[in-house]
């Protein structure tokens, strides 16, 4: 069957995907197109196989399922393992024009089928789709896929973290009037009377339970990209999903497999058809609610573990509690950061469900929309809506409980930054406590060392031959053991004493003078404000200690001065310099409150 040149020669071009697709209902800009190609050129090595640097005859894959064929058949299905028999599975042969050397024709051999389930996926979420990109290019210009679809694909491919996981979307195109505006190929059962759309999903699956620790247990949030297109006339379906792993292949494949529902895999009629699409969106919907619930679970665990003993564990004193350091706060951050992730993704599934919903209801009313269609599958519809609306109030559920768990970390984490700061305070304290154990040490030793100064020092005097009170030897030459003198210990007390006096009243001077210097820098607050709202106060009824401070300031200035002679009389400007005192402010007279008139 030979078809339009205008789908000969896209088809032609397909590796120039999305710029060489066929215009239709609302051309899309040319300068949009070239900049999805140019980012299908840039993570071209990342997103697929590519010639000469991967072993495409072993790696390449692309799992295809036709249903309700031309042929007859009700299941046709084939996993595709390499370019050339991609294309012959499409049925698609490129021949030389008889007519023109220089210009090929492009024909095909069977019709579309009334549904075709195409899967691309890689081997897993982070590693490259098992296809070239001529592969893809060629599938999407084949079913002229609306372009917007690659930004759903492009994150996807070899990546050491998931990249775009916040990336979420719902686009669709309806093109349904009659006479068509879109590319009618006949010959493929395209009657250019359609809606496409494209969206993604996110689910979260478990990996890997650990035996050492529970917060040490993997888990993975994965990402689907869908594509559906439905042909309002002739009924055919087509279905195009991105994703890591095989999972939901094997879900279509139970779906529309020998044990499936009947009504959900059958495609001869229109309505029969519409209602199998309508089967297909809510597995792709179920997928994304699975296990969210025990992985928030498993969330809640772990803060439970993690920082429980913020909250029961005794910190009063003699109790054994639980030390914290800077990295537990980290790791608190770490789970609030993955508590939020969760929040932000259901949030954008909730989303994306709900464009879906109001896609469909809008259909129902849509102008364009068959009416046998309204009609036939109006309780159908009705109860696809309401299957969402329970997929969103499940969806709904688990994201109060997981903001609550976000609120919870977020107090833990407070709770701990206290604990930190009290187990600062009381260190701090316990340094304190030694300090002043060392200095009543250091002031014992002090007192005694005054004491025992004066003594030592007239003691090493008296040794020397300054003061002799007795020979050490007779005139003949004799030893003498000695003899006791007592003017000799009358002179070590008479000079003694007096010096060990005079030695204590001085240090005991220089500490009054201090603790006076100290108490007239630093007076005490002064009562500025009557006890009551009316009641005056006179300067005789405030307390003795507040009377002191607001005294005349000539009493504290004769005071200082008279601090400052017998200062300058002991010539100590160098102790006064390294104490930095300073002259007390001049107070205020103190002004008495007078009664109201």
């Amino acid at each position: 069957m030979t078809l339009s040149s205008d789908f000969q020669n896209s088809y032609l071009n397909f590796i120039n995907y999305p710029e060489n697709l066929i215009p239709k209902g609302t051309t899309t800009y040319r300068s949009t197109l070239a900049s999805y190609k140019q980012r299908l050129d840039d993570c071209e090595s990342d997103l697929c196989l590519v010639d000469g640097e991967d072993d495409i005859d072993n790696d390449f894959e692309i799992p295809i399922r036709d249903l309700c064929t031309a042929s007859g058949k009700a299941i046709d299905k084939r996993n595709i393992h390499s370019p050339d028999e991609l294309t012959q599975w499409l049925g698609v042969t490129v021949i030389q024009d008889p007519v023109n050397a220089g210009h090929k024709i492009v024909t095909v051999q069977k019709r579309d089928p009334k549904c075709r389930f195409i899967y691309i996926y890689a081997e897993h979420a982070r590693d490259q789709l098992k296809t070239t990109r001529s592969s893809i290019t060629q599938l999407l210009t084949f079913h002229q896929v609306m372009p917007v679809y690659l930004d759903f694909m492009l994150v996807f491919g070899a990546q050491s973290d998931p990249k775009d996981l916040r990336f979420s979307g719902f686009r669709e195109q309806s093109i349904m009037q009659n006479p068509p505006r879109g590319p009618t190929i006949p010959e493929l059962d395209r009657s250019g009377r359609h809606f496409q759309m494209c969206y993604n999903l996110k689910g979260v699956t478990f990996k890997k339970k650990s035996d050492e620790s529970i917060k040490l247990d993997e888990w993975s949030i994965r990402q689907a990209a869908v594509y559906h297109q439905f042909d309002v006339v002739f009924g055919t379906t087509l279905w195009i999903v991105t994703k890591g792993r095989i999972d939901i292949q094997q879900r279509y494949k139970e779906l529309t497999g020998p044990d499936g529902r009947p009504e959900d895999k059958s495609f001869a009629t229109l309505e029969e058809c519409f209602r199998s699409s309508l089967a297909a969106h809510l597995l792709y919907c179920h997928w994304s609610t699975e296990d969210w619930r025990w992985y928030i679970r498993w969330l809640e665990r772990v803060i439970d573990a993690e920082s429980s003993m913020a909250i029961y564990g005794p910190r009063g004193p003699g109790y054994a509690h639980k030390e914290y350091r800077p990295y537990h706060i980290q790791d608190l951050q770490y789970w609030q950061d993955k508590t939020n992730e969760a929040v932000m993704v259901i949030e954008a599934n909730v989303e994306v469900i709900k464009a879906l919903r109001r896609f469909y209801i809008n259909l129902k009313v849509h102008k364009d929309f068959p009416t046998t269609l309204k009609n036939a599958c109006s309780d159908d519809l009705s109860t696809f809506v309401a299957h969402l609306d329970e997929i969103i109030d499940d969806f709904g559920m688990q994201i109060s409980r997981t903001k609550l768990l976000a609120k919870i970390i977020s107090d833990r984490k407070e709770l701990v930054l206290q604990h930190l700061q009290g187990q600062a305070a009381e260190r701090t304290e316990q340094l304190n406590l030694n300090l002043e154990r060392e200095a009543i040490v250091m002031r014992i030793v002090t007192i005694v060392t005054l004491i025992y100064l004066p003594a030592t020092f007239v003691s090493t005097f008296f040794s020397t031959d300054v003061v002799k009170y007795q020979n050490q030897s007779d005139a003949s030459g004799g030893s003498n053991d000695g003899s006791f003198s007592s003017l000799a210990l009358k002179r070590w007390l008479q000079v003694t004493l007096p010096l060990t006096a005079i030695t204590l009243a001085v240090a005991w001077s220089t500490y009054k003078i201090s603790e006076t210097a100290r108490s007239v820098s630093h007076p005490p607050k002064t009562l500025r404000n009557p006890p009551g709202p009316n009641i005056p106060m006179d300067h005789a009824q405030l307390p003795q200690e507040s009377k002191r401070p607001i005294a005349d300031s000539s009493q504290h200035l004769s005071r200082w001065q008279s601090i400052q002679q017998l200062m300058r009389g002991w010539k100590m400007h160098g102790l006064v310099s390294r104490l930095s005192w300073r002259r007390p402010p001049t107070l205020p007279l103190h002004q008495s409150s007078q009664s109201p008139t």
